[in-house]
C-alpha cells in the first residue's frame, strides 16, 4: 500500500509539473517603450495597445529617461494588483487577470502619455471607460477604446 502510495504521489508530482512547465512554456512577452518622441506624438508609449493572455508579460522599457509607468485607478479588473515603477527604469509585469488595465507615465499622462493592455476579454471595459483621466489622456483613451471596439468587431 505504501508503495503505491509513493507511486500515486509521484505521479500527481509529475503532473503538477508538466502542467506548470506547460503553462510557462505558452507565456509570452511583449515590449511597450517608454519614448520622448512616439510614432504618432511626443511624450509616447510604442505601442499604446497591447492585447495578449493572461500569464503573458509585458515589458516597460525606459528606452527614453524621465518616464515611468503605473496603473490607473479605476482601469484594472477586479482582483488585479496595481503597479507601477521608477521614473527612468523599465519594469515587467505579468497579468493573469483578464480584462483592461490603463496605464499612463505620472509626470506626462495628462499630456496623452497613457496606454492600455487588454487581457484576455475585456471584461470591465465599460468601467474602464467611466475612470476620471486629465488632459490629452482622455483623447488619446478615446482613440484606444475605438481601436479596442474594432477590433471586437471584427472578430465577431
Amino acid at each position: 500500500m505504501a508503495i503505491q502510495f509513493m507511486r500515486n504521489s509521484l505521479a500527481a508530482a509529475a503532473l503538477i509539473l508538466n502542467t506548470l512547465s506547460v503553462c510557462s512554456a505558452s507565456a509570452a512577452d511583449f515590449d511597450v517603450k517608454m519614448l520622448n518622441d512616439g510614432p504618432d506624438h511626443p511624450m509616447q508609449f510604442d505601442p499604446e495597445l497591447v492585447k495578449i493572455s493572461p500569464g503573458d508579460t509585458v515589458h516597460f522599457v525606459a528606452a527614453d529617461k524621465g518616464h515611468s509607468v503605473q496603473s490607473i485607478p479605476g482601469m484594472l479588473p477586479a482582483g488585479a494588483e496595481p503597479f507601477s515603477g521608477n521614473f527612468g527604469e523599465s519594469i515587467s509585469v505579468t497579468l493573469t487577470h483578464e480584462g483592461v488595465y490603463g496605464y499612463e507615465c505620472r509626470p506626462h499622462g495628462s499630456m496623452g502619455m497613457v496606454g492600455m493592455i487588454i487581457v484576455g476579454h475585456p471584461t470591465n471595459e465599460a468601467a474602464a471607460k467611466s475612470a476620471p483621466v486629465p488632459g490629452l489622456a482622455n483623447r488619446t483613451f478615446v482613440k484606444l477604446f475605438r481601436a479596442l471596439d474594432f477590433r471586437l468587431a471584427a472578430s465577431n
